[in-house]
């Protein structure tokens, strides 16, 4: 995998389409190693209704499902989630749900699917996204970004399950806060708490301040005391804020520190666009 550039200091690394349709690769295939390593029927932590199986195959759906959106081109609805057998080869081959036999390979191909579509598609072609409103191009772009932290989280779940956790590619992980910032949580409605600030600071030195009011939610990247003191603060590395944002660690597990009100922090951790 390629080492990309962690910036100075307040500065937000500049992942191109190209860098996310190699992450996108590189972290599937982390999610298969790990999940060749566990036990197929172990409980995912993230995701505790699942097994391993499950949570390889969900990817796979996604994966699936994306590519075929963006080969749609602009759409004003989704495509099947469940192809039909008959108009699609491949999910005749492969199977609808739950793929039989052997997952890694079917896995494989899946990821395949997406980026093949995507490098198709190129990063500015549109298509249909749950998130399109102004701001929020939806593009092949957009989604080889959201793409990139479906895939690193699940690998991270997959390496949970095998009992062996890697932490986050600290570029990825930083690109990924940005991106569900600004995209997941600026999707949500009204914040149902009091206004709050909450900044997240990165030990790598990108820092954000996520505006919660009754409109919902909106991320500004911030640098040394630009804007007004936020209430509470939450700081670690970029991958930690990540995977506590995706409700995989725990505010305060202790490899987060917060400061200011915790009151916020504790409501964000479970006001969750990931549902």
């Amino acid at each position: 995998m390629t080492p990309f550039h962690i910036p100075p200091a307040g500065d937000f690394p500049v992942l191109r389409f190209s860098d996310w349709l190699e992450l996108v690769a590189d972290r599937s295939a982390a999610l298969r190693k790990a999940a060749e390593a566990a036990d197929a029927r172990a409980r995912v932590p993230g995701c505790p209704d699942w097994t391993v199986r499950d949570l390889v195959a969900h990817v796979g759906q996604v994966q699936r499902f994306w590519a075929a959106a963006v080969t749609a081109g602009p759409a004003t609805r989704p495509p099947d989630p469940h192809p039909d057998p008959t108009t699609d080869p491949a999910s005749a081959q492969d199977g609808a749900l739950l793929p039989p036999g052997e997952l890694s390979a079917w896995s494989a191909r899946a990821t395949t699917a997406l980026l093949d579509a995507l490098r198709a598609a190129g990063p500015d072609r549109e298509c249909w996204t749950w998130w399109a409103a102004p701001g929020r191009p939806a593009t092949a772009g957009t989604v080889a970004r959201h793409q990139v932290q479906e895939a690193a989280v699940h690998a991270r779940d997959a390496q949970d399950a095998a009992g062996a956790p890697e932490p986050l590619p600290p570029a990825l992980a930083l690109d990924a806060v940005d991106e569900l910032l600004q995209v997941g949580f600026g999707t949500m409605d009204g914040w149902p708490h009091a206004p709050a600030r909450v900044a997240l600071v990165s030990t790598e030195g990108p820092a954000w301040t996520l505006i919660l009011d009754a409109t919902g939610a909106s991320a500004v990247r911030v640098g040394p005391g630009d804007g007004p003191a936020p209430d509470a603060c939450l700081t670690g590395s970029a991958g930690e804020l990540l995977l506590c944002l995706y409700r995989r660690v725990p505010w305060n597990s202790g490899t987060l520190r917060v400061s200011g009100d915790p009151a916020p922090v504790r409501q964000l951790a479970v006001w969750s666009p990931l549902d």
